[in-house]
């Protein structure tokens, strides 16, 4: 048996290099340089982040958005930043921070006391006299209350100052940090109780942030709005202001209570958690992983028509992208089949019909990445959704092949027939541009070639001299995913009786496993070329996707033992993780996207990899380089990428500047991991649920499955250790399936 093969990540160009996201002009259609960078604008600082459905709020630690001309600090709503500042001061001063938490994911919680300052009244209040709790919300809208409490036994006036502001730049203008001239907006109008901020886009939408108080503001200056507190000797009060991101082309939040909304918020999050399988283990850092992960994955969910898919990250990529959902539909289908089932209906929908070559459009393609602000209204931006991904297409047959394993539901496949054979068309026709059996892609924008596999950084593909490799360009780990998705879907047109179909599939499959090893396979390195160029020589740099061609089995199996030792070897393995490039290569550089940072879902993915293989210590030791790597992250969450810096040089993990937490693909990396510790292969449509190998690491003792679902059937298990060995045991079972070990 196998299981989901994946690619790792979202669109993205390395720090500072053009991303393969492109600025359009709307009239001539055509492709301009002026890419969208994603640059550092200044030195890292913590960020907290709270998002519920399509709306996120991004912080200080402080729980501020100070009001610069620079950073990503905000509240967003569909790809605009309608908050750009929210400070808050008493007497002036700000308030001293005394702890925080956002553990829910939807709502975060500040304590803090006051410095010196004087009051209203003139008179001086000390510090630590007064005690603020800041609890703050996601429903519909931002929710803030403020209970301010007196611990002196004199009154005082407090004068409490909030200031706002709102400057609706598209998230891709923040991320460029570039600003589009002629943006003039009226001043903020208050009118009763409610503060707004207005603006009238290029692209005929009216956006709107309304701030309602629930007392008058004595004063409002350039968005500073002040209160006179009166707190008599050991008394408290209450500030509550909400903030709505309002917008002419989409429905109206009602006026429901704060607390009703939480209330409703809280339980839609408890129900999902108790509709999924529970995973309890001896390990409190490693239950606290998973429990992080799935609360992650909740965060980032989105209501669709299609039900409820994954945003790729907060914050830069919060929005549909074709590979991440791919990826984590793939990672989570032991955890809640859900995801995956409405990502598959999600990318069908939106799988291409017809050619658009600005948005790389073909007949059958699945989309890359969908965005809804200004610059995608005014055709600034392509993508209404774009198609610059090479491999989003074969991962999107995979999830469906890999959904079916376990859901067993083959009326689900055959009623996307028709996608299927769409997507299998574009591969074998518009994917394989010179008809040599391998997809491949070549775009440019000027004399620079646009890369669409996940590796996307104008340098991240080059030969080992540091030459940008020319296209067209074959990646390894794609055509492992095309062999990988032949493979399964011709085991499931099998099983409906389309013999014929299943045959071509499986030929084409095995055609392409022999083509790859001629062809990708370097003898001198006994490693994985990471591509061809366009003149079909081998791109000889040594990256961790050849991990990925593990994961897919299209590597022969005398070929698999030094592509693991040398994916465990200190040029790629960090000891955080797996490095993207090797560190004896010219163009390595730990602090780089592709060329050297550790990403979490690429190290999963190998760690799986390795498993399927046999080798079940090497996939624990990467297992447990990402256990110790997130317990240096704040509430155990893995970020999307980190530093490549060696474990040896560094006492912690070295956290990546412009990298998106919470990440969707790195929080749902944690449930393949544990996937592949326990060996977990199903066969829903033949009732099986086949173990292989169960292997726990040392510093695992017990591990405690409940309610896992295999088609119609649900079934609890446990595995402990004894000894060396990892003992299985069937704590219930619900259903026809059938649990078989597989040594």
């Amino acid at each position: 048996m196998s299981a989901p093969g994946a690619d790792a990540r979202k669109v993205r160009g390395d720090a500072g290099d053009a991303a393969a996201t492109h600025y359009l002009d709307a009239r001539a259609r055509k492709v301009s340089r002026g890419a969208e960078r994603l640059v550092i604008r200044e030195a890292r600082r913590p960020r907290l982040t709270i998002k519920e459905d399509e709306l996120f709020l991004c912080t200080d630690l402080l729980g501020e958005v100070p009001g610069r001309a620079v950073g990503e600090l905000g509240l967003y709503y569909r790809d605009t930043r309608y908050l750009s500042r929210l400070e808050l001061r008493f007497g002036g001063r700000p308030l001293a921070l005394l702890a925080w938490t956002a553990e829910r994911g939807y709502s975060a919680v500040w304590e803090y006391t006051n410095m010196e300052f004087r009051g209203g009244g003139g008179e001086i209040v000390p510090q630590s006299a007064i005690h603020v709790r800041r609890t703050c919300f996601l429903a519909g809208r931002l929710h803030e209350r403020l209970r301010i409490r007196n611990y002196s036994d004199r009154a005082f006036n407090l004068p409490v100052e909030v200031s706002f502001g709102a400057d609706y730049l598209d998230i891709f203008e923040v991320r460029a940090a570039r600003r589009r001239h002629g943006r003039a907006m009226p001043p903020p109008v208050l009118h009763d109780r409610v503060l707004t901020f207005t603006y009238e886009g290029a692209d005929g939408v009216r956006r709107a942030t309304s701030i309602a108080f629930d007392r008058q503001p004595e004063a409002v200056e350039d968005g500073r709005v002040r209160f006179t507190i009166k707190l008599a000797p050991r008394s408290r009060s209450f500030l509550r202001f909400t903030v709505a991101a309002i917008a002419s082309d989409t429905p109206a939040v009602g006026e429901e209570g704060s607390d009703r909304r939480l209330g409703a918020v809280g339980r839609a999050h408890q129900r999902w958690a108790a509709e999924s399988t529970e995973i309890f283990t001896d390990n409190e850092q490693f239950t606290a992983l998973l429990h992080r992960g799935q609360q992650d994955l909740a965060m980032l969910l989105v209501d669709t028509p299609w039900g409820r898919i994954p945003m790729a990250g907060v914050p830069w990529f919060a929005a549909p992208f074709g590979r991440a959902i791919a990826l984590s539909g793939l990672q989570t289908l032991m955890l809640d089949q859900r995801i995956a089932v409405a990502g598959v209906r999600a990318l069908t929908r939106l799988q291409a019909q017809e050619s658009d070559a600005a948005r790389a459009a073909e007949p059958g393609k699945i989309m890359h990445e969908m965005r809804r602000g200004e610059l995608a209204a005014l055709g600034r931006i392509p993508h209404t959704p774009s198609y610059f991904s090479i491999d989003a297409t074969p991962l999107y047959l995979h999830l469906i092949a890999e959904t079916v394993m376990w859901s067993g539901d083959l009326e689900f496949f055959e009623l996307l027939r028709e996608p299927i054979l769409a997507a299998l068309r574009w591969i074998d026709e518009c994917g394989d541009r010179d008809g040599d059996g391998f997809i491949e892609y070549s775009t440019h924008v000027g004399d620079r070639q646009v890369h669409q596999g996940w590796r996307d950084a104008h340098e991240a593909i080059v030969h080992p001299d540091g030459t940008p490799a020319d296209g067209p360009i074959a990646l390894a780990e794609v055509q492992a995913y095309v062999y990988q998705a032949k493979r399964r879907l011709a085991q499931l047109f099998g099983q409906l009786g389309d013999v014929d179909r299943s045959e071509q599939l499986q030929a084409e499959a095995e055609r392409l496993r022999r083509r790859f090893n001629e062809q990708f396979w370097m003898p001198d390195e006994q490693y994985v070329a990471m591509a061809l160029d366009g003149r079909k020589r081998q791109v000889k740099t040594i990256v961790s996707t050849a991990g990925h061609c593990l994961y897919a089995r299209i590597l022969d199996d005398r070929l698999v033992p030094p592509v693991v030792q040398r994916l465990v070897s200190s040029d790629l393995f960090s000891g955080w993780g797996v490095r993207s490039m090797s560190g004896a290569e010219r163009a390595y550089n730990p602090v780089s996207f592709y060329n050297g940072g550790v990403w979490p879902a690429d190290t999963a993915i190998i760690a799986y990899g390795f498993k399927k293989l046999g080798f079940a210590q090497e996939a624990n030791l990467l297992i447990g380089s990402m256990v110790e790597t997130a317990r240096f992250y704040n509430d155990l969450r893995l970020p999307e990428l980190l530093c490549g810096f060696t474990r040896r040089s560094t006492s912690r993990p070295v956290a990546f500047p412009m990298a998106s937490s919470p990440s969707a693909t790195s929080a749902g990396a944690v449930f393949l991991m544990v996937q592949a510790m326990l060996g977990l292969f199903p066969a829903a449509e033949d009732n099986i649920l086949y173990i292989h190998n169960p292997t726990l690491p040392k510093w695992l003792m017990d591990v405690r499955v409940r309610g896992l679902k295999i088609g119609r059937s649900t079934v609890s298990l446990r595995f402990y250790r004894q000894g060396n060995q990892t003992v299985l045991a069937v704590r219930d079972k619900q259903g026809p399936v059938r649990v078989v070990v597989v040594e």
